[in-house]
């Protein structure tokens, strides 16, 4: 154990002896707060942690959807639940959408990281795990400050022509998405999802627990919207009343892009007008992709 690490310790048991007791503040999360500052303190105080843990979070997901989209054409109790059975995904829309993931990562985010590390200090812990209930209430006020943000930039980004072929075009080369095609996107929009995804806890003062729960979630989500799968228990079929867009609306979304903005939530598209009723996916089977692509053009 460091100095640092002894220090902190003994300061989060004087705060103990002091009152401030885990059972009165966080009985649920505490234990395992106290466990990862005793064990794993100095990386989560790094500044690089929320860049690791963003990217790995990334990468899982995206892989778990690909070998799913990789097994469909072969497995019908998997290719039923995706939203164009017709049409496989391909090894070189794989590596075109991957290229460009790691070209980003490589170009944006791997100098941002180390100018993060090497400038800004470690982040001191509090000693002190939030309550369950700051825990999940803290996500969903990130969840909902983001959806308005990112809500305005998308509608922005599709209303103004210049930035929508200066910046976001690139993302609508696919119009059927599948996961990878989540970051498959210019290096100005990866950097404002990013930067939203950073500041908006530290705008409303939120642990550093629920800072991260929020970037794996909103991972997970950004992940999920792109997936190209509609399942049982995803988060569209488990939130109620059509509050929630997901992966069926955001694919309309990439067939038809003046339509579903919002990356969760559908009030802003309710309230702006850019809510339409789901259509049926195009079913092609034995055309050729440039057919596909131009019969999909009709729903520009």
């Amino acid at each position: 154990m460091t100095t640092g690490r002894l220090l902190r310790t003994l300061s989060c048991v004087s705060d103990e002896d002091n009152g401030t007791s885990w059972q009165s503040n966080g009985i649920f999360l505490q234990p395992a707060w106290d466990y990862l500052q005793q064990n794993h303190c100095d990386l989560l105080a790094s500044p690089l942690f929320p860049v690791v843990l963003s990217i790995t979070t990334y990468f899982l997901v995206v892989s778990l959807y690909t070998m799913l989209d990789l097994l469909a054409p072969t497995w019908p109790c998997i290719n039923r639940y995706r939203l164009h059975p017709d049409t496989p995904v391909t090894w070189p829309d794989i590596w075109t959408t991957l290229g460009v993931t790691i070209y980003n990562h490589l170009l944006y985010i791997f100098p941002a990281a180390v100018a993060q590390w090497l400038w800004r200090p470690p982040v001191p812990l509090p000693c002190e795990a939030p309550t369950l209930c700051s825990f999940f209430l803290g996500i969903f006020a990130c969840m909902i400050v983001f959806d308005s943000q990112y809500y305005l930039w998308h509608l922005l980004h599709h209303r103004v022509p210049w930035l929508y072929h200066m910046f976001h075009a690139v993302h609508h080369r696919y119009h059927q998405p599948f996961s990878l095609v989540t970051q498959y996107m210019s290096g100005w929009e990866l950097f404002s999802v990013g930067f939203w995804t950073t500041i908006d806890p530290l705008l409303l003062q939120c642990h550093c627990l629920t800072t991260w729960g929020f970037m794996v979630f909103n991972i997970y989500i950004s992940t999920e919207d792109h997936c190209g799968y509609d399942f049982p228990w995803s988060m569209n079929n488990v939130v109620p009343f059509g509050l929630w867009g997901g992966a069926p609306k955001h694919d309309a979304h990439h067939r038809r892009p003046n339509t579903h903005f919002a990356p969760f939530f559908s009030h802003w598209d309710w309230l702006g007008g850019t809510d339409t009723p789901p259509t049926p996916p195009i079913r092609s089977r034995g055309a050729s992709r440039d057919e596909r692509e131009r019969k999909l053009k009709r729903f520009k």
